[in-house]
């Protein structure tokens, strides 16, 4: 196995062999002592011994084995400072190479090795490179000005290089104008007053024509440059916003995000009565809607940052309400986000459509999103008042239902309508108070105790409804407690002599009876208030209330303005500014929208009342990582949100590691038992011996290997009850098919299953159904489908799941290892250009493979059995009788995972090559 190999590699006697054949005149016998080399320092393994000897293979003039040498120098150079000092004469010279990829290469490996000792031989080189003939060298050394200023900024500014970056911006090509443009915004964000970006209108012009000319990401780095300049005027607006306004149409997401930032800011010093202004939010709002018909993580970024354009501009997608409206198959984080754009854009020439649709989600299965529905009815009665007896008629049919939770959110929002319009909607009091006894949620309960104590004098039977609630009061939460006691001083100071005997018994529970400081301290205000002037106590309970706002979560507009320069950037995703949640960041710049001054935004923002409870809240929420720190838990990386994990930091290797079981479970499925390897005993997380089980699957049906169960949860550790199970995946959905056996006296109930955070968000999709009591020596059969939008933290290895189940009796937890193949999506199939172009964009340098034996399939049989595992093969071609396989794999997070299967005619054994960084991530956007 290739793995034992690469991990036995370093032992006795290994370090001295390599050393030889490091030092052998036959070059290949070099080169494959520097990839062993590479092999071993990659999985872990200390070559530091070998320093001088790799350091001589430099002098070559094969580029593949200097490649190699400079990856190793790079990571040890750091530990072996003084040795490092004897590369730099081969660097100098490679700097002079007639190939201005060695050039370039040389430039780049000097610039990635942060030894001081180093910088100082880097600088006449760099100075060379910045001004060589070669396009590529110029850019790769206007990136490598930026690392060098990272590791010694007075030394770039002494040997002033800075003056040659702002040189490069006048370049010739396009890439080395972004690349410098790159540079010069990475170092002046770490010296915010340092002015190195001196925009003015020269400049900005040779920045709009290479716009045109350069790559995606070089587009990024511009715009985000453009997006930082003052105009002068409206004229220079105008004319910018002409230029960039046709990267709206670029297919890269982030393109199109970054030149929304740039229209949105220019926009502010356009006046609306201009032509072109009107003009301009036509052509915004096309691109904005084309993001929603992405993957649903990229959706996910698109709404966030349409939130923000909308409180800002809701006259740019006012007409395409149909647009956000929910989809069935939407994930609950896009669900909720869409819901609450909805909510921005009613009017009230729209507002009967969006009832209607709010009304259908009410009746939905995810009860996160039907509360998010129910409460989204009651902001839309708010805001629009004409809707306001149409919503509140729709809350009554909803609460008709007797579904519990509907009936608990519709009473929280019908509380926030009374207040909106009071002694308007009074009538429905006697509705709610039929549903009394089924309240139990706090918030609920608070809300229905608040509307019976500020109505009191038009139920009869307030003080008996009130008694209920105090029976228990000591069991109930702060909120109610605190909700109560002013209830019944409310209702004490409308009858006095019908509840004098309950306010003493509140105000003895609050005050005698409570350890809470906050209801204590209140029941004494009350005390003194009532008995030392009733006439004042009711000018302060009974005071006229102010109406709540039209928006219950508003951005305050300073913060507004500074999340829209920071559009399609994290900080627009969190909702937060940058300052928040970057750490260790030096004199953050708080940036502003043109002509925004103290009198622009003096106007006082509209009151607004707190959040209820957001079911989703932001990112920021989402605790991706074990906690270290008593502090704020620093932010999640996007995607995750997706809630998504960032598996190309930390998670990668675990994730190619994983491969070799990937493709064993997909092609060994369907053999016999006779047939089936020794190493199926084992769990399914096994090594290479079981990868591929080709040989006793011929002709077998496709579709996924689904693994044998296995015991999770033994007998002896959970009082009696067992748990065998495997996962499945069929027709697109994730179960986790059980087996409970009950191997105790007793008989086991109330069944309910709960996961830990995990790698992939594996989730419950529902409840676990055990509809009948298990009897002692009993079996049942359970299958929970699963979704995979639960939160999410990386896992070791990737793969584990840890599973709480409890019954009547008590807990149980175990963990257990999912096939990573259960996760490759049907959709994983890749377009051919997009592999083909991938696939040549990656250096062949960081790759892993896997050697496959005892395999006994031709490549035609081998691709249809791994396609029905969703492993879908792209191209095959024929090289000197050895067939190469390219195939594509997705998994439900958006990680794309690129192989290479080779298979020999007659020869057993197969290699699997996989390249680290031919995993994409696509529900990450390269904001820069």
């Amino acid at each position: 196995m290739m793995c034992d190999f690469l991990f036995s590699l370093v032992c006795t006697g290994e370090i001295f062999e390599l050393k030889a054949e490091l030092n052998s005149d036959k070059k290949e016998k070099k080169k494959e002592a520097v990839k062993k080399v590479i092999a071993s320092m990659t999985v872990g393994k200390d070559v530091s011994a070998l320093f001088p000897d790799v350091v001589n293979c430099m002098q070559t003039d094969n580029l593949e084995l200097k490649k190699l040498v400079y990856l190793y120098l790079m990571n040890y150079a750091k530990s072996q400072p003084d040795m490092a000092i004897m590369a730099v004469n081969t660097f100098v010279k490679d700097c002079e190479d007639p190939n201005p990829l060695i050039r370039a290469l040389a430039v780049r490996t000097m610039g990635c090795i942060r030894v001081d000792k180093i910088t100082e031989y880097l600088c006449e080189p760099l100075r060379k490179c910045l001004k060589d003939e070669d396009p590529y060298v110029r850019k790769t050394a206007a990136v490598c000005v930026a690392k060098l200023h990272d590791i010694n900024a007075q030394l770039v500014e002494d040997q002033g290089f800075l003056d040659t970056l702002k040189d490069l911006i006048s370049d010739s090509n396009p890439m080395v104008v972004a690349n410098a443009v790159a540079a010069l915004s990475e170092i002046a964000e770490s010296h915010p007053n340092s002015n190195l970006l001196d925009l003015n209108p020269q400049t900005i012009n040779k920045l709009l024509t290479a716009l045109n000319e350069c790559t995606e990401w070089g587009q990024i780095f511009i715009l985000d440059c453009l997006a930082n300049y003052t105009p002068r005027d409206d004229r220079e607006s105008q004319s910018i916003c002409e230029r960039v306004t046709p990267r709206l149409s670029h297919a890269n997401s982030a393109v199109v995000l970054s030149a929304v930032k740039v229209l949105m800011k220019f926009m502010e010093m356009l006046p609306k009565d201009l032509d072109y202004y009107g003009t301009l939010l036509k052509k915004l709002a096309p691109p904005l809607v084309t993001l929603l018909s992405a993957e649903p993580e990229l959706q996910y970024v698109a709404l966030r940052n349409i939130n923000l354009i909308v409180q800002r501009r809701p006259e740019i997608l006012k007409h395409e309400m149909k647009v956000f409206f929910v989809k069935y198959n939407d994930p609950i984080y896009v669900k909720l986000e869409k819901l609450d754009i909805m909510i921005r854009l009613a009017s009230q020439a729209n507002i009967a459509q969006v009832l209607a649709e709010l009304k259908e989600y009410a009746t939905e299965v995810d009860v996160d999103f039907v509360r998010k529905a129910v409460r989204a009815i009651g902001r839309c009665a708010i805001k629009v008042e004409q809707s306001a007896e149409r919503c509140v008629s729709t809350l009554l049919d909803l609460i008709q239902t007797k579904v519990n939770y509907v009936v608990q959110e519709a009473i929280v929002v019908i509380k926030d309508i009374f207040r909106k319009y009071p002694n308007k909607y009074e009538s429905v009091i006697a509705t709610l108070c039929e549903n009394l006894d089924s309240l139990d949620e706090p918030e609920a309960r608070a809300a229905m105790i608040w509307i019976v104590g500020e109505y009191a004098e038009r139920i009869d039977n307030a003080d008996e409804l009130l008694e209920s609630f105090l029976e228990g009061f000591h069991d109930e939460s702060t909120q109610v407690q605190l909700q109560l006691l002013t209830a019944i001083v409310k209702l004490f100071l409308k009858k006095p002599t019908e509840t004098q005997e309950l306010v003493q018994q509140v105000l003895s529970l609050a005050t005698q009876d409570s350890d809470n400081p906050d209801l204590r301290d209140r029941g004494y205000i009350y005390w003194r208030l009532l008995s030392t002037d009733p006439v004042a106590a009711k000018e302060v309970v009974l005071a006229e209330k102010p109406l709540i706002s039209e928006e219950t979560d508003l951005i305050e507009p300073t913060l507004l303005e500074e999340l829209i320069c920071h559009i399609g950037t994290l900080a627009s995703v969190y909702h937060k500014p940058p300052s928040a949640f970057v750490e260790g960041s030096r004199g953050v710049q708080h940036k502003r929208l043109p002509g925004s001054s103290a009198a622009g935004v003096s106007e006082a923002p509209p009151a607004v009342i707190p959040s209820q409870g957001d079911l989703l809240g932001d990112l920021l929420n989402l605790d991706l990582t074990p906690p270290t720190t008593t502090g704020p838990p620093p932010p999640a990386s996007s995607g995750m949100q997706m809630g998504a994990m960032d598996l190309l930091g930390g998670g990668l290797d675990s994730l190619v590691g994983l491969l070799n079981t990937v493709l064993s479970e997909a092609v060994s499925f369907g053999a016999p038992p006779a047939a089936m390897p020794a190493s199926f005993n084992v769990p399914v997380s096994g090594g290479l011996d079981d990868l591929f089980d080709l040989g006793g699957g011929v002709g077998m049906p496709m579709g996924v290997f689904n693994p044998p169960k296995t015991v999770w949860l033994p007998a002896m550790k959970a009082k009696g009850l067992e748990i065998s199970g495997t996962f499945v995946r069929r027709a697109g959905v994730i179960q986790m098919e059980m087996t409970l056996t009950n191997k105790a006296m007793s008989v086991m109930t109330d069944f309910a299953i709960q996961f830990n955070r995990n790698s992939f968000g594996l989730a419950p999709a529902g409840p676990l159904q055990v509809l009948t009591p298990l009897s002692p020596n009993q079996s049942i059969e359970a299958a929970l489908p699963l979704s995979t939008v639960g939160p999410v933290m990386k896992m070791e290895p990737l793969n584990n799941l840890q599973v709480a189940v409890k019954n009547n009796i008590d807990v149980f937890y175990f963990s257990c290892q999912y096939p990573i193949s259960m996760l490759f999506a049907e959709d994983g199939k890749m377009e051919r250009q997009v592999f083909l172009a991938t696939w040549k964009d990656i250096p062949n340098d960081n790759e892993s493979q896997f050697q496959i034996k005892d395999c006994h399939l031709n490549s035609d049989a081998a691709s249809n059995k791994l396609q029905g595992s969703n492993i879908f093969t792209i191209a095959k071609r024929t090289v000197e009788g050895q067939d190469m396989l390219y195939q594509s794999m997705k998994l439900t997070n958006g990680i794309w995972v690129l192989a290479e299967l080779r298979v020999q005619a007659g020869n057993p054994n197969y290699t699997v090559s996989t390249p680290w960084q031919r995993l994409m991530c696509s529900n990450v956007w390269r904001v820069c």
